[in-house]
C-alpha cells in the first residue's frame, strides 16, 4: 500500500519548560483526557524541551494540552516495523540511505505489533519517498488506526 497520507501519522510536538515536574504535569493532562501515549521522545536544551507524542487520538490530546496552555505543533511522520533482531533497524537505513532519504530523528513506540518485531518512528525529510522507499522493500508501515489499536 502506497498511500502517502494515510500512512503518515500525526506526531504531537510540546514545547515545554526544562524545569521538575513539567513531565509529570503534561503526562498528567494527557492522562486526565483518557488519552493513551504509543511513542514517547524528549530532546531539550537548558531552557526548554521538545516532548513528541503518538498517542491513540491525537484531536482530543491537542484540545487537552492546549487548555492546560501548552504550546502544541503536529507533524506528520512513518511508522515502520523493524525485525527485532541485530539488523533490524540497519536495513531499515540503509534501504532510506539507497532512496537517498534523510532521517531527521526517530525513536521507538511503546508496541510490538509481534513477538519479532519492533516499530520505529521516523522524520524524514520525503515521507511520500520514504514510503514509497519501505513498501517497495517489503516492509510494514503502520496507520494511525493500527497504532492505536496496539
Amino acid at each position: 500500500m502506497k498511500e502517502g497520507k494515510n500512512m503518515t501519522i500525526k506526531q504531537i510536538s510540546i514545547f515545554v519548560e526544562n524545569k521538575p515536574g513539567r513531565l509529570s504535569d503534561v503526562t498528567a493532562a494527557l492522562k486526565n483526557g483518557g488519552i493513551n501515549i504509543r511513542a514517547i521522545t524528549t530532546a531539550d536544551s537548558s531552557d526548554f524541551g521538545i516532548l513528541r507524542l503518538i498517542v491513540d487520538d491525537t484531536d482530543k490530546a491537542i484540545e487537552c494540552l492546549k487548555t492546560a496552555d501548552y504550546l502544541v505543533k503536529v507533524t506528520n511522520v512513518i511508522a515502520v516495523t523493524a525485525d527485532d533482531k541485530p539488523g533490524g533497524m540497519a536495513s531499515i537505513m540503509k534501504t532510506l540511505y539507497k532512496a537517498n532519504i534523510s532521517v531527521e530523528y526517530m525513536y521507538s513506540a511503546f508496541l510490538n505489533p509481534s513477538e519479532v518485531t519492533a516499530c520505529l518512528i521516523l522524520r524524514v525529510d520525503s515521507n511520500e519517498n520514504a514510503i514509497e522507499a519501505l513498501t517497495d522493500a517489503g516492509y510494514k508501515l503502520l496507520s494511525a488506526d493500527e497504532l492505536a489499536k496496539f
